[in-house]
This record gives C-alpha cells, structure tokens and sequence, in this order.
C-alpha cells in the first residue's frame, strides 16, 4: 500500500523498516561501503528477491540524512560512519595503530574500513529515523485536516456558481 505524501518515510508501509534495517547493517557490518546488491544481500538476505540492489539504492537515495552514494553512484554508506577515520582492520575486527596502518602493503590496506558504530549509536539513528517518521505522519494529518474544509469551501462556491449560471 502507498502513501500520497512527499515525506519518504510515507512512501510504502515498510519504509521505516526498511531505514532501520538498513541502519543496523550498515552500522555494524565490517565494511563501511558496499554496492547496492551487496547492501540487499547483507539486509535482506537471499529470499526477499523484490528488495534488490535497485529498491535499496532508492531507500538510499531518498534518505540522505543517514545515507551516502559514492561519487561514482555505485556504492553507499552511512553518513555517520563515513566521519571516522580507515583504521579498522576488518579482519582483526579492531582499529589499527598508526604504526601498524603504515606497515601493511596493498592488500593489507583493503581490508581496512571505517570503525563499526556501537550499539548506542545506531540507536540514536534508530531513534532520529522513528521520530522523523512520526513527525511525517503528524504533518500528513495536518494535512489531511485542512483538506476537508478547503473541500467544503469548494462545494459551497461550486453549488452557488451552478445556481448562478442556472438563472
């Protein structure tokens, strides 16, 4: 089912689980950056075919106050991850010392990313996603609310123009 509503988490009933999914995976998994693909692999897992690489780059897209496209457009992050410094060794599971970051050759340095946010950290994302969409649906019943008076007001000028050209 979809929502008429210009806010992005208003667009599909599974928007705002899709954010905190997304948010989830995309703060704790080992590399900061995937490709939209890699992305719906990590959060939707194999046997949700219709949330491919496509749906999630348009979750992504339509959700820049948590997530970033590369400048290619290829791949994406999230914001806040991409404020640390590449220092964690995803295989060590840990950040590297300078000395330790400058010893690693070419293949050594791939696998470094941007630390893992902590568990309070992605629940203040998961917090700041829940209260936007609630604000969302608060000016979506605004709106709502104005559109039957402007309704009504258009039926009264509608009957008294008809009743005008009727004489």
């Amino acid at each position: 089912m979809t929502i008429n509503s210009n806010s992005p988490y208003l667009k599909n009933e599974d928007r705002l689980g899709d954010v905190i999914a997304a948010i989830q995976v995309m703060g704790s998994y080992p590399f900061y950056k995937l490709s939209y693909e890699n992305w719906a692999h990590r959060i939707s897992g194999e046997g949700q075919i219709e949330k491919n690489g496509q749906y999630w780059k348009l979750i992504f897209e339509a959700h820049p106050e948590f997530f970033r496209l590369d400048t290619t457009g290829d791949k994406a992050s999230l914001v806040w991850r991409r404020s640390y410094k590449r220092i964690y060794n995803v295989d060590k599971q840990r950040d590297l010392s300078d000395e330790e970051l400058s010893s690693l050759d070419l293949e050594g340095k791939k696998r470094v990313s941007r630390s893992p946010l902590k568990g309070d950290e992605i629940s203040i994302l998961i917090n700041t996603a829940v209260n936007l969409h609630a604000r969302a649906i608060e000016q979506d019943k605004e709106h709502r609310w104005m559109s039957s008076p402007l309704f009504a007001l258009l039926n009264i000028a509608l009957g008294g123009f008809l009743v005008w050209l009727g004489k």
